[in-house]
């Protein structure tokens, strides 16, 4: 019997063009689907990836593949293969874990061109300094024309509850990168899909999503919130 997962990798080969399959949260590992994607096929991709960390929120949630770095070069370099040359990524990441990344974008071709911090009104843990910033880097394959109407790179942060996803992310924090980063109707994707707020960001902007979720207590969720 083949297995929901292996469905929705088989389906993906056939995503890219066909309409009915766009805009939907494909269960798998993303290494796995990604690999069954044409090259070039997407305009941006927005994620927010393991930090590495082994991080569990005070209710016990934790997040898969975020105790190793094997699935970094992998999962990246697919990405890097699926993006349209010339086109931006923007990725979260764990600011301790900060070198690895860089070696590993890198590794895979990509270029920062930027960053960005968005400011808490509170601090998520409190150790050798009150830790109140997300942050994210903006990477690019090639050399895509510059956006009409940038992002500063220091934001507002909305906090969300988490009650979908641990880490989740708000479509307001989002939503500014999606509309410099990409056209209208050009396809956003995101390998590490979580609740989707990539995708609610995408619709929301008037773009088309592609999200890829491994664990399927979050595909669940974010499945149900985005239809």
């Amino acid at each position: 019997m083949t297995s929901t997962a292996e469905q929705s990798i088989a389906a993906t080969g056939a995503a890219i063009g066909n309409p009915s399959l766009v805009n939907q949260v494909i269960l798998g590992d993303c290494t796995q689907v990604m690999r069954q994607m044409p090259d070039a096929s997407v305009d941006m991709v927005l994620t927010d990836p393991p930090y590495l960390v082994n991080y569990h929120d005070r209710s016990g949630r934790s997040l898969a593949n975020d105790d190793n770095t094997r699935w970094m070069f992998p999962a990246f370099s697919e990405l890097y293969r699926v993006l349209k040359p010339d086109s931006y990524c923007v990725s979260f990441y764990g600011w301790s874990k900060v070198d690895r990344f860089l070696s590993v974008w890198r590794e895979c071709g990509f270029r920062p061109v930027g960053h960005f911090i968005w400011v808490k009104r509170y601090a998520s843990c409190v150790r050798h300094a009150q830790m109140k910033h997300e942050q994210a880097y903006l990477l690019v394959k090639g050399e895509p024309k510059l956006p009409g109407h940038p992002p500063a790179d220091v934001l507002p942060w909305q906090y969300t509850g988490n009650r979908l996803h641990p880490t989740q992310k708000a479509v307001s924090s989002l939503a500014p990168l999606i509309e410099a980063y990409s056209k209208p109707d050009g396809i956003i994707l995101d390998p590490f899909a979580g609740s989707g707020s990539t995708g609610a960001a995408a619709r929301y902007c008037h773009r088309r999503f592609i999200l890829i979720e491994k664990d399927a207590v979050y595909h669940r969720a974010a499945s149900a919130r985005l239809n």
